[in-house]
């Protein structure tokens, strides 16, 4: 089905108003670097959704969900397929009256949204995501944690799409088998929608206090004034990125508008007009150095994003 067939096929399903093409990925990435893809989709409920998946699954058409982009690197040729953002009612949130230290958490709803509505409600347990970028549903999807804690330590269940779009179904928590920056959905293509997340009633300056804490910590430590996909490594067994990489002499590290942190090495930041050409290539440069100096190769903990579908067995 060619483009121009595949846009007029979405606008059946969801209002025009919803459907951009060649979008620039940079507007939708805290990295703020990536090309124009080709149709960018926002749906509302799971109807919605549903009818989109099953239309682009029975098309073969590349397609794409993301949150808030806040870990996330976009090629600069953008991306060859649609690209879906949850918004409408999988932003709600609510305490549910059966449990009033249970949340009901839409996928698309801001992490950092999240943690403040449990803390106006006194609920304790989300302190350690008040600063965390992305949407509850990428927090899902990395078991996003901080501070001592994540998502692992608060989900109680989650539910979730099937990749099709033809089903809506539950994991407990044990069964979405977080792990460090892991979880289940990064094994299967299926959707988070909704969590269920459960708490502890506290004092809400307490959990206030705790949080302002927390913010503090990160201004003083992160390079929070910069665009950025937070952590580029995930922390190796035995010892930490940022150190075996200052360890390394990588601090400051430039590739074109590419930067090691100078105030945190285990981030690489945008300090001008970065291309995602100049953060693969510094990814490349620090972890072979890091090998090289440590005998430890570093994993990336940012989802690079190609442009086309990679060769079968790349």
């Amino acid at each position: 089905m060619s483009s121009i067939n595949i846009i007029n096929s979405i606008r059946k399903i969801v209002p025009d108003v919803r459907i951009r093409t060649d979008e620039p990925m940079a507007q939708h990435t805290s990295f703020r670097i990536g090309g124009t893809a080709d149709v960018f989709v926002i749906v509302c409920n799971e109807e919605e959704l549903s009818d989109l998946l099953r239309l682009l699954d029975s098309q073969n058409v590349r397609h794409l969900l993301i949150g808030n982009g806040s870990d996330l690197l976009f090629d600069d040729d953008g991306y060859r397929g649609v690209i879906i953002k949850l918004g409408g009612k999988f932003e709600h949130i609510e305490v549910l009256p059966c449990d009033d230290e249970e949340l009901r958490v839409g996928a698309a709803r801001m992490l950092s949204s999240t943690a403040n509505f449990a803390r106006d409600n006194g609920l304790s347990g989300l302190e350690f995501a008040s600063g965390i970028p992305g949407t509850f549903g990428g927090a899902l999807f990395m078991n996003a944690g901080a501070y001592g804690g994540e998502m692992r330590d608060v989900v109680k269940s989650v539910t979730l799409m099937k990749a099709d779009g033809s089903t809506v179904y539950e994991l407990s928590g044990r069964e979405m088998d977080f792990a460090y920056r892991n979880s289940v959905l990064q094994k299967i293509e299926d959707i988070a929608l909704f969590a269920r997340v459960s708490l502890k009633k506290a004092d809400k300056k307490v959990i206030a206090d705790r949080m302002d804490e927390l913010a503090d910590k990160r201004r003083t430590k992160q390079p929070v004034n910069f665009p950025s996909a937070g952590s580029t490594f995930k922390r190796p067994v035995g010892g930490y990125a940022a150190a075996l990489i200052e360890d390394a002499g990588l601090k400051g590290r430039t590739v074109g508008g590419a930067q090691v942190s100078e105030k945190h090495s285990g981030f690489i930041i945008n300090v001008g007009a970065a291309t995602s050409k100049d953060v693969r290539e510094l990814i490349g440069i620090v972890t072979r150095e890091v090998e090289e100096s440590s005998g430890i190769k570093l994993e990336p903990e940012v989802r690079i994003i190609d442009a086309e579908p990679k060769p079968e067995g790349v």
